[in-house]
C-alpha cells in the first residue's frame, strides 16, 4: 500500500497523539522529544509538569559549507551526544524517549544512541 505524502503526515500525527497520551516528562525524568524537518533534526528535553524546556539542541550548528542537508545519521549522533552532555551537566540521569511518531531507525535511532553514549538511561 502506497501512501500519499499527506496520508503519511496524518498517519505520523495519529501515532504521535497515541504515544503522547502514554508518556509524560517530569523534573527528574524529562521527555526527550525529537522532530525532523526536511533539512535538520531537533531534540529537546521537556518537563511536562512545569511546562518548560530543560535543554534544546539542533543539527543547524553542524551545517557544513556547501551541504544542504544536516540530517544524516552521523550528525544525528552528534546532536544526541551534545544533548546527553547537557543533560548530564544538569544532573539528569534518566529520560523518557518520545520519537514523535517517527520509526525507530536511521536518524532517530542514531540520536538515541548518541544520548545513551553519554550515560543517560531511557
Amino acid at each position: 500500500m502506497v501512501l500519499s505524502p499527506k496520508e503519511k503526515i496524518l498517519a505520523r500525527e495519529r501515532r504521535k497523539k497515541r504515544i503522547k497520551k502514554k508518556i509524560e516528562g517530569t523534573q527528574d525524568k524529562p521527555r526527550l522529544c525529537v522532530y525532523k524537518s526536511i533539512r535538520y533534526i531537533y531534540a529537546q528535553l521537556v518537563d511536562d509538569i512545569r511546562g518548560v524546556t530543560v535543554a534544546y539542541v539542533s543539527s543547524i550548528k553542524y551545517k557544513e559549507e556547501g551541504k544542504e542537508n544536516c540530517k544524516s545519521a552521523g550528525v544525528a549522533r552528534k546532536v544526541g551526544q551534545e544533548l546527553g552532555r547537557i543533560a548530564a551537566e544538569k544532573g539528569i540521569k534518566r529520560i523518557v524517549f518520545d520519537r514523535s511518531g517517527y520509526p525507530y531507525h536511521g536518524t532517530v535511532k542514531a540520536l538515541a544512541e548518541g544520548v545513551r553514549e553519554k550515560g543517560i538511561e531511557f
